[in-house]
């Protein structure tokens, strides 16, 4: 009895690996028709002038300068202003605050905020700073409204980093005498470095890719200009994309293919940053 209940656990065993390895599999070989798809489309059409030109109405002569500049624009200002506010709010909600109902309830709201569709952050962008704060479709609008969407992944993703730093390291700081914020600033954060960067360049890396509630606040599909202040106004990557993949000739889904492939190479680079800072801190730490 004991032999047919091992031989069945052994086969269940290696049957859920088999269907783990082909779920993999499956999944990289559609990533991979996709993205050679896009290359095979697009490659051939980026070069400088694709890059340094404005958008255009003949397919052949329009490019990505000012939606490159206003995703810059944008990924610049929701990081200076969701990078503070998340790694305070976590550091707070993790190392000082007292754990309470009230103090449950703001942790389940804020994963649950985690997961809220992006184009309710853009209508919630739209009142408070496009009408309420007057900013209208500005860059700043659109990067405050970004900030509030990922917001809830820094605190999530910097705090599940903190709560991974071993308790023993809190009490040998405690033991030489220093105060809980020293402990905080001197051996958690720099303990818990790597999860807190990887985190915050997952959450840029989404902000990038976020269309919607950039439409809902006011960014523009066509921008002929490249914005020179906060207050512009702007469109941004996907949108330009979104415009071409609309447009019914041929030629401007090459364009969206290009625009896709510079797209992608922007997040793989962001995505290469935050694995090779991990490894850097991982041999420092």
């Amino acid at each position: 009895m004991s032999d047919r209940f091992t031989k069945i656990s052994r086969f269940k065993d290696k049957s859920f690996k088999i269907f783990g390895l082909f779920c993999t599999f499956f999944g990289l070989a559609m990533l991979a028709i996709f993205i050679s798809g896009i290359l095979s489309d697009g490659l051939g059409r980026i070069d400088w002038d694709f890059i340094t030109s404005y958008p255009s109405r003949i397919a052949s002569r329009a490019g990505i300068l000012s939606a490159l500049a206003g995703t810059l624009w944008i990924i610049v200002i929701t990081a200076m202003a969701a990078i503070p506010i998340g790694i305070g709010a976590a550091i707070y909600l993790e190392e000082f605050s007292r754990k309470s109902k009230i103090s449950r309830i703001i942790e389940l709201n804020i994963t649950n905020l985690a997961g809220v569709p992006s184009v309710i952050y853009g209508l919630l962008g739209l009142e408070i700073f496009g009408r309420v704060f007057g900013m209208g479709g500005s860059i700043l609008a659109g990067s405050l409204t970004l900030a509030l969407l990922i917001l809830p992944i820094i605190i999530v993703a910097t705090r599940e980093a903190i709560k991974a730093v071993p308790k023993s390291l809190r009490e040998a700081s405690f033991a030489l005498g220093a105060s809980q914020w020293q402990t905080v600033k001197k051996t958690v954060l720099p303990a818990a470095g790597s999860g807190i960067i990887t985190g915050i360049i997952i959450a840029l890396s989404r902000a990038i890719g976020e269309a919607a509630p950039l439409i809902v606040v006011g960014a523009l599909a066509y921008v002929p200009f490249i914005p020179d202040s906060p207050t512009s106004e702007f469109t941004v990557l996907p949108i330009q994309i979104f415009n071409w993949v609309s447009r019914p000739q041929e030629a401007f889904l090459v364009n969206a293919s290009a625009g896709i492939i510079i797209l992608l190479g922007i997040t793989f680079l962001l995505n290469s940053i935050a694995v090779w800072l991990r490894i850097k801190r991982a041999v420092r730490y």
